[in-house]
Protein backbone atom coordinates (compact mmCIF):
# COMPACT_ATOMS: atom_id res chain seq x y z
CA UNK A 1 0.00 0.00 0.00
CA UNK A 2 1.62 3.02 -1.14
CA UNK A 3 0.24 6.33 0.80
CA UNK A 4 0.44 9.59 -0.52
CA UNK A 5 3.07 11.85 0.27
CA UNK A 6 1.69 14.89 2.52
CA UNK A 7 3.25 18.06 1.72
CA UNK A 8 4.85 19.86 4.66
CA UNK A 9 3.66 23.67 4.57
CA UNK A 10 5.47 26.35 6.80
CA UNK A 11 2.75 27.78 9.02
CA UNK A 12 3.02 31.08 10.35
CA UNK A 13 1.18 33.15 12.27
CA UNK A 14 0.88 36.44 11.82
CA UNK A 15 1.24 38.87 14.88
CA UNK A 16 1.47 41.92 13.41
CA UNK A 17 -2.32 42.77 14.33
CA UNK A 18 -1.60 41.23 17.96
CA UNK A 19 0.56 43.55 18.70
CA UNK A 20 -1.10 46.18 17.23
CA UNK A 21 -3.94 45.53 19.38
CA UNK A 22 -1.81 45.59 22.66
CA UNK A 23 -0.25 48.54 21.94
CA UNK A 24 -3.60 50.17 21.32
CA UNK A 25 -4.28 48.84 24.84
CA UNK A 26 -1.41 50.25 26.45
CA UNK A 27 -1.74 53.38 25.32
CA UNK A 28 -5.55 53.06 26.44
CA UNK A 29 -4.37 52.60 29.86
CA UNK A 30 -1.91 54.82 30.26
CA UNK A 31 -4.13 57.63 29.07
CA UNK A 32 -7.02 56.85 31.44
CA UNK A 33 -5.05 56.52 34.41
CA UNK A 34 -5.27 58.74 36.72
CA UNK A 35 -1.77 59.09 39.22
CA UNK A 36 -3.11 60.17 42.82
CA UNK A 37 -0.26 61.82 45.35
CA UNK A 38 -1.70 60.65 48.71
CA UNK A 39 -1.10 63.62 51.23
CA UNK A 40 -1.57 63.65 54.64
CA UNK A 41 -2.78 66.10 57.39
CA UNK A 42 0.33 67.43 60.08
CA UNK A 43 -1.99 68.21 62.89
CA UNK A 44 -0.07 70.54 65.66
CA UNK A 45 -2.69 71.02 68.42
CA UNK A 46 -3.19 74.25 70.66
CA UNK A 47 -1.39 75.21 73.12
CA UNK A 48 -2.32 78.08 75.65
CA UNK A 49 -0.36 81.30 76.32
CA UNK A 50 -3.02 82.75 78.57
CA UNK A 51 -3.28 82.75 81.95
CA UNK A 52 -5.89 79.98 83.07
CA UNK A 53 -9.68 81.02 83.66
CA UNK A 54 -10.88 81.12 86.78
CA UNK A 55 -12.75 78.03 87.58
CA UNK A 56 -16.62 78.76 88.03
CA UNK A 57 -18.63 78.14 90.71
CA UNK A 58 -21.21 75.85 88.92
CA UNK A 59 -20.13 74.32 85.90
CA UNK A 60 -19.77 70.41 84.34
CA UNK A 61 -16.39 69.30 83.63
CA UNK A 62 -16.00 66.25 81.03
CA UNK A 63 -12.71 64.51 81.58
CA UNK A 64 -11.67 61.73 78.59
CA UNK A 65 -9.10 59.28 79.05
CA UNK A 66 -7.12 57.80 76.79
CA UNK A 67 -8.43 54.73 76.75
CA UNK A 68 -12.33 56.92 75.91
CA UNK A 69 -13.61 56.49 79.95
CA UNK A 70 -15.49 59.61 80.84
CA UNK A 71 -15.34 61.36 84.65
CA UNK A 72 -18.17 64.34 84.92
CA UNK A 73 -16.85 66.29 87.69
CA UNK A 74 -14.12 64.46 88.85
CA UNK A 75 -17.00 61.76 89.36
CA UNK A 76 -15.92 58.11 87.12
CA UNK A 77 -18.82 56.93 85.08
CA UNK A 78 -19.52 52.97 84.73
CA UNK A 79 -19.22 52.61 81.04
CA UNK A 80 -18.90 55.77 77.97
CA UNK A 81 -22.46 55.28 76.74
CA UNK A 82 -24.04 57.99 75.35
CA UNK A 83 -27.19 57.78 77.53
CA UNK A 84 -24.81 57.45 80.38
CA UNK A 85 -22.75 60.08 79.72
CA UNK A 86 -26.10 62.33 78.67
CA UNK A 87 -28.10 61.48 81.98
CA UNK A 88 -24.83 61.96 84.37
CA UNK A 89 -24.53 65.36 82.74
CA UNK A 90 -28.65 65.77 83.10
CA UNK A 91 -28.64 65.03 86.94
CA UNK A 92 -25.58 67.73 87.80
CA UNK A 93 -26.65 70.68 86.10
CA UNK A 94 -30.41 70.11 86.91
CA UNK A 95 -31.86 71.64 83.65
CA UNK A 96 -29.49 74.46 83.59
CA UNK A 97 -27.83 74.59 80.39
CA UNK A 98 -26.39 77.98 80.78
CA UNK A 99 -23.47 77.25 82.54
CA UNK A 100 -20.65 76.60 80.89
CA UNK A 101 -19.45 73.03 79.86
CA UNK A 102 -15.75 72.23 79.80
CA UNK A 103 -13.96 69.39 78.00
CA UNK A 104 -10.59 68.23 78.83
CA UNK A 105 -9.66 65.01 76.96
CA UNK A 106 -6.00 63.20 77.00
CA UNK A 107 -3.79 63.71 73.98
CA UNK A 108 -4.44 60.09 72.73
CA UNK A 109 -8.12 60.10 73.31
CA UNK A 110 -9.84 59.37 70.40
CA UNK A 111 -11.72 61.71 68.22
CA UNK A 112 -14.99 59.68 68.58
CA UNK A 113 -15.48 60.09 72.50
CA UNK A 114 -14.75 63.88 72.35
CA UNK A 115 -17.26 64.22 69.21
CA UNK A 116 -19.67 62.57 71.78
CA UNK A 117 -18.89 64.47 74.40
CA UNK A 118 -19.74 67.76 72.76
CA UNK A 119 -23.00 65.37 70.69
CA UNK A 120 -24.40 65.42 74.29
CA UNK A 121 -23.79 68.97 74.91
CA UNK A 122 -25.60 70.27 71.74
CA UNK A 123 -28.84 67.45 72.77
CA UNK A 124 -28.76 69.53 76.12
CA UNK A 125 -28.90 73.23 74.87
CA UNK A 126 -25.21 73.80 75.99
CA UNK A 127 -24.24 77.12 74.97
CA UNK A 128 -21.25 78.17 76.78
CA UNK A 129 -18.80 75.04 75.81
CA UNK A 130 -15.24 75.45 76.16
CA UNK A 131 -12.05 72.47 74.92
CA UNK A 132 -9.09 72.59 77.08
CA UNK A 133 -5.59 73.07 75.75
CA UNK A 134 -2.45 72.24 77.40
CA UNK A 135 -0.16 75.18 78.55
CA UNK A 136 3.18 75.31 77.00
CA UNK A 137 6.33 75.25 78.54
CA UNK A 138 7.98 77.64 76.69
CA UNK A 139 8.51 80.70 78.97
Amino acid sequence: MKFKRQIDQNVSVDLTPMIDVVFLLLIFFMVSTTFTKESHLEIDLPQSSAEPAKPSVEQIEVIINAAGEYSVNDRSLVNNQEDTLKRAVEKLSEGKNNIPFIITADAKTQHEYVVRVMDVAGQLGFVQLSITTQRSNKN
